[in-house]
């Protein structure tokens, strides 16, 4: 039971019509490589070219989750017959979200998953927050997978990856769009690691300011019965070019090792976990500008 991950790390146009266009092209030359799932980059529909722009600009190239850029790739993952997780700027009442559509290989949309951890920081405090994370039981052309999403800063906080594993995803997509460097990096490997799933993130280029590539796959499988010690989880690493990257997740491996290994939610100690839930914010992580405080 291999599956095979395709990550486009690929370079925006200019109009969500070009993205539209480019994204469709490199969905089947990864189709052409053996892809069973495809990943798009962080809000692939303008580029995440919300940056030293008017707000009101880059709100204004939001498109619908049911429209015709989202629907487009759905129609493809059916004619293709290839999953594809597929990144938009979603127009929202009051501000857009910043989300993912995956769509199976038949086309029907296993869910919308909006970004929950939005760097409210930046400028990503006009967008519309995302208040779920959801696990779909994907149909691929090599069995069946539970599939999650988070998306970019969703990574800082293990609470994220945690819940995902809680509903029994096995994979995790994380569309990407800054600098994976070696702390970043070391984040996505822990969260494969300590919830013993797969995270594959998918960024944009260095041609793309203020991302560098390195997109990943972890398969969080740190040991096997055979080895003396643990092995590399990384199936992959990439460089900062343009292109499309492979990785094979070998999911009877996996699914195995979930099986008998001792991290995930073999020895957990829930009731000992009520402060995860404290909505106080103590010095010195008190910040003028927070949005949320449940």
């Amino acid at each position: 039971m291999i599956l095979k991950i395709a990550l486009l790390q690929i370079q925006p146009g200019k109009t969500s019509d070009e993205n539209l266009e480019k994204g469709i092209a490199y969905c089947r030359r990864a189709k052409a490589l053996g892809a069973d799932i495809t990943l798009f980059p962080e809000m692939w529909s303008n580029g995440y070219n919300i940056y030293n722009r008017p707000i009101a600009d880059w709100q204004a190239e939001a498109v619908d989750a049911d429209g015709g850029f989202v629907a487009a790739f759905g129609t493809l993952a059916k004619e293709l017959d290839m999953a594809i997780g597929v990144t938009f700027l979603e127009i929202q009442p009051g501000a857009p979200r910043n989300s993912l559509a995956l769509f199976d290989r038949f086309g029907k949309r296993q869910f919308v998953y909006a970004k929950v951890h939005t760097c409210d920081f930046d400028v990503e405090r006009n967008l519309t927050s995302g208040n779920d994370f959801h696990v779909a039981e994907l149909d691929t052309a090599c069995g069946s997978v539970k599939v999650g999403a988070m998306i970019c800063y969703d990574r800082e906080f293990p609470e994220s990856a945690r819940i995902l594993m809680l509903k029994g995803a096995e994979l995790i997509l994380i569309p990407n769009a800054c600098p994976m460097e070696i702390n970043r990096l070391s984040q996505l490997r822990s969260r494969a690691f300590e919830n013993m799933l797969a995270v594959a993130t998918c960024n944009y280029p260095a041609a793309v300011p203020d991302c560098n590539g390195h997109s990943s796959v972890f398969d969080g499988v740190a040991y096997l019965p055979d080895a003396s010690g643990s092995r590399d989880t990384c199936l992959l690493l990439t460089d900062e070019t343009e292109g499309i990257f492979t990785a094979e997740l070998d999911l009877a491996m996996l699914r195995k090792y979930r099986e008998t290994e001792v991290h995930g939610n073999a020895y957990r100690r829930p009731s000992l976990y009520r402060p995860l839930t404290d909505s106080t914010v103590a010095p010195p992580f008190i910040r003028a500008n927070r949005r949320y405080i449940t």
